[in-house]
């Protein structure tokens, strides 16, 4: 990128030119917004001599080596200062001032030092927690990661999650800055400049906290100084502000948060900060090092299993997890359940690179997120219901491009006796709804451990949906499994009547093809363990051969789980009534695996009068 017009370039910054940038971040936050006619001026405005003062003597970051493994991390916990954080580069020189006025606007490009999307509040400080976790425990070296935190998100509950890890891990190479301007979207914060209560609060978490005046300089060096210096303790500053501050005709005033300037006021309030100005500063380079961990390609001995034997997929998900564990980048995460979905595996393995979240699901996420930055290969497990605690996370972590693998136990009715509190029954179509996810549902062990390993490697957001019950093993050691992919367990050219299922169902649907076989149907069995991206190939084939005779079950509500993925395959090719999609419609109690499937009637028996009645009998 071009570097914008300077007047002056500083390496070694006194109070008075760090004042000054102050102003200039003000004034090209304002410029930037007024420009594209939107966005958050004086969220900015608040913050801008905390970060003056940050990038000019407490941030090491080589602005020409984005890439470095001891840069620092700078999160943006509060998104919406973006106006700020573009400033910032251009303050650093890494966009021209141009650049930085295509602020929001169709094919604008001033995002490549962003570490992750944070315009969902809650979220940076929790992943920037993930990140220092990385730092301290793998990589062991001496970056620093910083997040800028604004007082209304202090009232999300993600917040003290990852206070509360960052805490316990005494990640004292994290530091939060609380940004109190005490004014919120629709009026005043939940405690305005009551700083006392956040300092109490910060203390209970296990973190020290430093109050200061946001706009004294001289306090902020000091409070800066000190969280750069820690040795034991997470620090978090409470910085007391004053939202829209350096133009007096909206400072500390409501119903301006999210509003871009008009021009009119712009011009005012540019005047009244010093005009526009063209400072640079070159900022603290970080010392070379390199991180104590590296990937290494070493050969996976993928766990194998006797056909006939019955593994639970959960237990195959902890053998490949383990496996997986000879990469010496491959770090697992649980949320206090991995005596369940069996990362207990990997964590009896490799302790060092296993990280306890105890039930903290958005953390969980949000921790993977954070190793995924630090270029981990991260897998996180709980129960798959409590995903949906951490949704807001997952969504995130796809518009952050992030790479995380997600691994959700004791999925649907079949879990038994524990009830419907713990049954996911929707965690399919939310993982399917992800931008770009890849949604696996293996049907036995074999199975489920090549798809792990296969996950390893695979970009993006990758979830894999376990089975409680220990299950028949049904393919040989060494059969591929290609993500996109499906099995035709059984097959003729026939065939009469399709039966698709995924996960506990395909066995369900092999019970029903024996009987249905008896009865001299001809039945075709089709594992669709790859549920996203689905194999429409095969979908296509089986519905050309049997004339649309498809019966598709599935552990799970109807709604946006094997089913649709199975219509939205076929709506070119066939009409989607002739298809017959049997799931749970009810909810469901307690009782036996199969007293529960029978009752939700995706149970053999089921399965055959279904496939009877496309047949016409």
């Amino acid at each position: 990128m071009a570097k914008s017009s300077v007047s002056e370039v500083h390496t070694t910054q006194g109070l008075d030119f760090i004042r000054e940038l102050g102003q200039q971040l003000r004034v090209d936050g304002i410029r930037a917004s007024t420009a594209a006619g939107s966005g958050h001026p004086t969220s900015s405005m608040s913050a801008a001599d905390l970060m003056a003062v940050l990038i000019t003597r407490y941030f090491h970051y080589d602005w020409n080596d984005p890439k470095q493994p001891n840069n620092d991390h700078l999160i943006f916990s509060k998104g919406h200062a973006s106006p700020l954080l573009y400033a910032i580069f251009k303050a650093v020189g890494v966009v021209s001032d141009d650049e930085l006025l295509t602020f929001r606007k169709f094919g604008s490009r001033l995002d490549p030092w962003v570490d992750v999307a944070t315009g969902s509040l809650g979220q940076g400080l929790p992943i920037a927690v993930g990140v220092a976790l990385a730092g301290r425990k793998l990589d062991q070296l001496p970056y620093h990661v910083w997040t800028l935190t604004g007082d209304s998100e202090l009232a999300e509950g993600s917040i003290w999650e990852g206070l509360d890890k960052a805490g316990y891990y005494g990640l004292s190479n994290f530091t939060a800055i609380f940004d109190i301007n005490r004014l919120g979207q629709r009026g005043p914060t939940e405690y305005e400049w009551e700083t006392d209560v956040y300092r109490d609060r910060v203390q209970a978490f296990g973190c020290r906290a430093i109050v200061i005046d946001g706009h004294d300089l001289e306090q902020i060096d000091q409070a800066l100084g000190q969280a750069r210096g820690a040795t034991a303790k997470p620090t978090v500053v409470i910085a007391r502000t004053i939202k829209g501050k350096g133009f007096s005709e909206i400072e500390n005033k409501e119903n301006w948060h999210g509003k871009a300037l008009p021009a009119d006021m712009a011009e005012r309030a540019i005047t009244e900060l010093g005009g526009v100005r063209h400072l640079r500063v070159d900022g603290m380079k970080p010392e070379s090092g390199e991180p104590a961990i590296t990937d290494a390609r070493v050969e996976i001995t993928v766990p194998t299993y006797k056909k006939g034997d019955k593994v639970a997929t959960r237990k195959a998900y902890g053998d490949a997890l383990k496996a997986l564990g000879a990469r010496p980048r491959v770090v697992a995460m649980d949320g206090e359940v991995s005596n369940s979905t069996f990362a207990e595996e990997f964590a009896r393995a490799y302790p060092d690179r296993y990280f306890e979240i105890f039930i903290a699901e958005q953390q969980l996420v949000a921790t993977a997120v954070g190793m995924s930055v630090r270029h981990y290969i991260p897998f996180a497990s709980t129960f798959a219901a409590f995903f949906s605690r951490a949704y807001d996370f997952i969504r995130m972590a796809a518009i952050s491009q992030a790479n995380i693998r997600l691994a959700g136990s004791h999925a649907g009715v079949e879990i038994g006796e524990d009830g419907p509190s713990q049954m996911a029954l929707e965690d399919l179509a939310m993982m399917r709804a992800i931008h770009g996810s890849t949604v696996l549902y293996p049907s036995d062990a074999t199975s489920a451990a090549a798809l792990v390993v296969s996950m390893a490697d695979h970009p993006g957001i990758s979830y894999l949906r376990t089975t409680r019950g220990a299950y028949p093993v049904l393919y040989d050691a060494g059969t591929r499994f290609p993500i996109g992919g499906s099995k035709l367990v059984r097959s003729d050219p026939n065939d009469r009547v399709v039966l698709i299922g995924a996960g506990v169902t395909v066995h369900n649907c092999l019970a029903a093809a024996d009987e249905l076989e008896r009865e001299g149907i001809k039945t075709r069995v089709i594992d669709l363990y790859s549920v996203k991206p689905v194999d429409r190939v095969t979908l296509q084939e089986a519905a050309a051969l049997t004339r649309g005779r498809l019966v598709v079950v599935e552990d799970h509500y109807p709604e946006g789980g094997v089913g649709a993925a199975v219509m939205e395959a076929l709506a070119s090719d066939m009409d989607p009534p002739r298809i017959v999609h049997l799931a749970v419609r009810g909810l469901p109690g307690s009782g036996k695996p199969a007293e529960l499937m029978d009752k939700a009637e995706i149970s053999a028996r089921h399965i055959v009068a279904a496939a009877k009645r496309l047949y016409g009998i």
